[in-house]
């Protein structure tokens, strides 16, 4: 079986995590809404107690976690949330970035055909907004800035701290989607000021199906999202529909977790970047990083071999190691990584980029020389 190198499109589940849900499944089995008996009750208990442990790995309230299917459905509430509020007062401009995952850009893109003006900012080379340059596009009419915290494809993290000081005196709402950042970034996240924060619970160790929206209340008032769905009261009239108690259990453990964990785990990270590179040094192989390291996740590498077309080198090597070249949400339908091409990379550094990303612990490195064999035949 090859070494799975793709945690950025999902984590395998921690034992712990999946032990908790199973507990639930076995115990807790009642509709936390049905509140006239007890296994309505205790299961509302389990939910009330993940919501804690989301809210304290974020530092934040309790009552500002609203639980979602995933950071996808987050920042689809953030975004489109918010309009109602944007039209109504004249606030319909936007400002976000040209490399965000398709769940920013996309419904960016309904409200772009609703008449909201939408300022797109691009990095350079180093795949890093320059915060300056996206603080002065701010306007009168400007109703939110959506940014995400650590880029998918290549690691690089936003200066979201610097951004959020500015917006958090302007009447802006700023949404991060830290789907890649929560629960490795812990004390980043803790200090940074936004309005919205969207997380997913299998980017860090927990279910598949299950996130939440961080709403940070300013003067006793959550931010002015409304409902993009309808069938239930639930999630403070939010989000309708059942809470699935076992996910959201598995989520806040995940959450625990980390809390708990995140130190000694960003070390196994950062000393597996440093393996990882000085085996491609070592290989002789021609390659070129991409993305500027000294910004970038401790777990990820966006890495060019040049010459070789990386969709022929993931089909030759799948069978030693599980990598990608982009988001998962766009692999059945492969284009060149709009990411890469709004850093200006040319063409073929494009198509020859590979995403590796990993998790905690070491791996074996016998897999990784075969790959890097692999590449060496291919170029």
């Amino acid at each position: 079986m090859s070494v799975y190198l793709d945690y950025n499109a999902s984590t395998p589940i921690d034992e712990r995590v999946l032990e908790g849900m199973i507990a639930v499944y076995h115990n807790f089995y009642g509709n936390p809404d049905s509140r006239t008996h007890e296994f309505g009750t205790n299961a509302q208990k389990q939910v009330e107690n993940a919501r804690g442990q989301v809210a304290s790995l974020l530092g934040v309230a309790k009552n500002e976690v609203v639980f979602t299917s995933g950071a996808t459905e987050s920042d689809n509430m953030a975004i489109l949330g918010l309009s109602e509020y944007g039209i109504a007062n004249n606030k319909k401009h936007i400002i976000t970035t040209a490399i965000e995952h398709k769940a920013i850009l996309e419904p960016i893109k309904i409200l772009e055909k609703r008449g909201f003006k939408i300022d797109y900012i691009s990095p350079n080379e180093s795949g890093r907004i320059d915060a300056q340059l996206l603080l002065n596009k701010v306007r009168s009419d400007t109703l939110l800035v959506s940014i995400s915290h650590a880029n998918n494809e290549t690691g690089i993290i936003q200066p979201v701290e610097e951004i959020g000081d500015t917006l958090s005196k302007m009447d802006i709402y700023f949404h991060i989607d830290a789907a890649q950042s929560c629960g490795k970034l812990v004390e980043e996240l803790k200090s940074t000021k936004y309005d919205l924060l969207s997380l997913a619970g299998h980017k860090m160790y927990g279910p598949q199906g299950i996130g939440a929206l961080i709403l940070r209340m300013k003067k006793y008032k959550r931010p002015p999202i409304k409902p993009i769905m309808f069938g239930g009261g639930q999630e403070g009239g939010l989000r309708p529909g059942t809470l699935p108690v076992a996910l959201i259990v598995g989520l806040g453990k995940a959450c625990e977790i980390a809390e708990q964990e995140h130190t000694k785990a960003i070390d196994g990270y950062r000393q597996t970047k440093k393996i990882l590179i000085s085996e491609l040094v070592a290989s002789g192989v021609a390659f070129e990083i991409n993305g500027d390291q000294q910004y970038c996740m401790p777990n990820t590498l966006n890495v060019s071999f040049l010459g070789v077309d990386s969709e022929a080198l993931m089909l030759a090597t799948k069978q030693y190691c599980s990598v990608s070249n982009g988001s998962a949400c766009s692999s059945h339908d492969y284009k060149p990584s709009h990411v890469l091409a709004a850093m200006g990379l040319s063409d073929e550094r494009i198509e020859s980029a590979i995403r590796i990303s990993w998790g905690k612990g070491y791996y074996d490195l016998a897999e990784i020389h075969k790959m890097l064999d692999v590449i060496k035949e291919l170029a």
